[in-house]
């Protein structure tokens, strides 16, 4: 399976190939994570990531201790099928 890439940070290198979103949910399926993600066209966008992925990306957000990864800011590139 491709996964798709998802950053918690605007990236460095590349920056016209990443579009930008908002988290609405991070979701488990078949073993993989799925970020549903809003664009700011208000289009969704399902990126399909690993757990270490999800984990990392999850990891780098500003976030206090408890707080819910909805809502916040992320970088991407749809690459999966």
């Amino acid at each position: 399976m491709n996964h798709d890439r998802i950053h918690a940070r605007k990236p460095t290198h590349d920056i016209e190939r990443w579009s930008v979103g908002t988290i609405e949910r991070i979701d488990e399926r078949d073993g993989h994570h799925v970020f549903d993600v809003q664009t700011d066209g208000g289009e969704r966008v399902e990126l399909v990531v690993t757990a270490a992925i999800r984990e990392l990306v999850v990891s780098r957000l500003d976030l206090e201790e408890d707080e819910s990864p909805t809502g916040a800011r992320v970088w991407y590139r749809k690459r999966g099928g």
